[in-house]
């Protein structure tokens, strides 16, 4: 069975990405979560990850004596692995769209993820607020985001990104938390769209166990003192 390593599901939009793809796509695995004590050499956590990558960071998927690190060569892993579940569009053209658009996320908005870490349990409207009035660089990779989703859901149809669920839809489903959790103001067909990722369940299940965690992580968090009621 493929086994995945993640870190805390509140705060790991790097791990939510395979784990969401793995859960919604109905594929076996054993989830391995590492905490976050620290991000400091010589921590459990570094420990921990590193006998497994070079990179110290997950997530990371063991397929035997295979590990694979990188959430966009873990998509095309699996993707590989279980060809008969479609987690890239069938048609040539949308299917490379599809993996331009995650190269995207995976590269860029580089101000949206910066300013604006994922945190599910939280609800910071306020810092939102603040956030969008005096981060101009926020607000262009939102209107980014607004008109890249809004060309893919009305060539693709919707409900999702690319027609049905895709990697795509798992690889902005942080982005989803982002807008949620800071009220990050987007047109109605957007937030639509977010409801819908939102109410999947492959990230139905990972919003849930993200609020019962309740472990807050200070160092994840320089912008409030405590955790908020969760909002589920």
């Amino acid at each position: 069975m493929l086994k995945l390593v993640i870190g805390n599901k509140n705060y790991s939009s790097w791990s939510m990405r395979p784990w969401v793809l793995l859960r919604q796509a109905d594929i076996p695995f054993e989830e391995v979560k590492v905490r976050f004590d620290s991000f400091e050499a010589g921590s459990t956590f570094k420990n921990t990850v590193n006998a497994l990558t070079p990179t110290g960071k997950v997530p990371v998927l063991v397929d035997g004596d295979l590990v694979v690190w990188d959430t966009l060569a873990i998509a095309e892993y699996v993707a590989e692995l279980f060809p008969d579940k479609q987690l890239w569009p069938r048609d040539r053209a949308a299917r490379a769209r599809a993996r331009s658009v995650c190269a995207d996320m995976h590269a860029g908005f580089t101000h949206l993820r910066g300013n604006c870490p994922m945190n599910i349990e939280a609800s910071l409207a306020d810092t939102g607020a603040l956030i969008w009035r005096d981060k101009p660089g926020v607000r262009a990779d939102v209107a980014r985001l607004v008109t890249m989703w809004q060309g893919l859901l009305s060539e693709h149809g919707g409900p999702l990104l690319f027609g049905s669920f895709s990697i795509a839809d798992a690889y902005f489903a942080p982005v989803c938390m982002r807008l949620r959790t800071y009220a990050l103001p987007v047109p109605p067909l957007i937030a639509d769209y977010v409801a819908r990722v939102c109410a999947l369940p492959g990230v139905k299940a990972w919003m849930d166990d993200a609020v019962a965690e309740r472990d807050f992580l200070d160092f994840e968090e320089p912008y409030r003192l405590a955790p908020t009621a969760p909002q589920h």
